[in-house]
């Protein structure tokens, strides 16, 4: 008589849904990317919405009290949303206070920036019926990723600046060797990506065997199709004249950002920032003289401990003469570890939230005065996203943010528009139809 043997068949692996959300700079966004296209390479799905998954991913940044607090709300927000999911932080929070975010009732896995790169394989290995799935097809773009594509070429700093918690929690200062930064822009390119960012804690350090920013984006230039290239935050002692010439190619976007923090050099002195208003002057001179139509963004960092009535009014009067298109407005926040936590004259709350506002409202008055340059002009606009009904918004290689309504599907696509209409209120641009 022979006997059957009943053996189970083979268990479907279900892939991951995950979501990734991002606080922070532009390396944070470029590093949630890599971990994005590692999860769908491995077969795993990008979620939408919290609701929906496996696995809640939050990559954090720490420069600021309100980093800190924005990351806690996200994270105990996640677990109300989806009491299942598994909650994983990661980012410069978990490195600079990974036992202060265990410490959250929200929280499953605490793993700072170095472990990006294993976290798809320790998951999986944590969830091995979860581990299949089709990889993506080469040659696809995640449609969970956003239009412009952000390349990392640089990590870390070693500045020190005195309120800066950076380099405590990305210290070692590496460069991206430029035959991968051009294989990963190809690669984006092939996907049909139309503007790459480059980004790093501080790309102007850029430095592989000799070769220096300059040189990388000159390669970049030379050996990839990309349409729009756009370089992150420097620094004015890290132009050059080599480093600007190469804005004769009108794919580079005529976009710089260059972190001022204060208009006082006593201040600036204090911050140990190296360089002065005299020289950050000079450096937009220089840009403006080469670039036309250049837009120039910059951050600003108001009540730093000692700070002035005096030098906050040189602070605003300096940002008003330089006519910046943007300007990212900081109350100072004391960082554990930086020499600012320590200094004396810590300014009371209530006269850096008024300095705050001040600074805004300049802001917003130099950011219209920009727009307002460019009524009737004709500018390439890279369309994103519907924001509305048949309404597409788009940013212009000098990043002006433009809004068209039109039938056609003008996703990822770039085109020129004549921009009509300049609000006086917020950041839009009306483009004629």
């Amino acid at each position: 008589m022979n006997r059957l043997t009943w053996c189970p068949l083979p268990q479907a692996k279900i892939p991951m849904k995950v979501v990734l959300e991002t606080l922070g700079c532009k390396l944070n966004q470029s590093e949630t990317e890599a971990l994005a296209r590692r999860f769908v390479a491995a077969g795993h799905q990008l979620a939408g919405q919290v609701e929906d998954a496996d696995v809640y991913i939050l990559n954090t940044c720490t420069v600021t009290q309100t980093a800190d607090a924005k990351a806690r709300h996200l994270l105990r927000q996640a677990r109300r949303r989806n009491p299942k999911a598994r909650i994983v932080v990661t980012g410069c929070y978990s490195d600079r206070a990974p036992m202060e975010l265990a410490r959250i009732d929200a929280v499953d896995i605490v793993t700072g920036n170095s472990g990006k790169a294993t976290l798809v394989e320790g998951l999986e290995e944590a969830h091995p019926e979860r581990r299949a799935g089709t990889p993506i097809v080469s040659g696809k773009r995640p449609g969970a990723l956003r239009t412009r594509a952000f390349v990392k070429i640089q990590d870390g700093c070693r500045n020190f600046c005195a309120y800066c918690i950076v380099p405590y929690v990305r210290r070692d200062e590496k460069s991206v060797p430029p035959d991968e930064v051009v294989s990963e822009i190809k690669d984006r390119v092939v996907e049909g990506y139309q503007e790459v960012v480059l980004t790093g804690t501080r790309i102007g350090a850029y430095d592989c065997g000799g070769l220096k920013l300059k040189d990388l984006v000159a390669r970049i230039l030379s050996e990839t199709d990309i349409r729009r290239l756009r370089l992150s935050s420097l620094q004015p002692r890290e132009l050059s004249a080599e480093l600007l010439a190469l804005w004769k190619d009108p794919r580079l976007c005529p976009h710089f950002h260059l972190s001022l923090q204060s208009g006082s050099d006593d201040v600036l002195a204090r911050m140990r920032r190296r360089y002065t208003t005299a020289e950050f002057e000079q450096a937009l001179g220089w840009i403006r003289a080469i670039v036309p139509g250049v837009a120039i963004t910059t951050d600003v960092i108001v009540g730093f401990p000692g700070e002035t009535d005096a030098e906050f009014a040189q602070s605003l009067e300096f940002c008003r003469r330089m006519g910046f298109a943007r300007v990212h407005v900081f109350p100072f926040s004391a960082r554990p570890r930086t020499e600012a936590a320590a200094m004396p004259g810590q300014v009371a709350e209530n006269v850096k939230k008024e300095r705050a506002r001040q600074m805004l409202d300049l802001a917003r008055e130099s950011a219209a005065r920009f727009r307002q340059q460019f009524a009737g002009a004709e500018l390439d606009v890279l369309w994103e996203k519907q924001t509305g009904s048949g309404v597409w918004s788009g940013v212009t290689g000098n990043y002006l943010r433009v809004y068209k309504r039109d039938k056609r599907d003008l996703g990822n696509t770039i085109e020129k528009a004549r921009l009509g209409q300049v609000k006086t209120q917020g950041s839009k641009i009306k483009a004629e139809s």
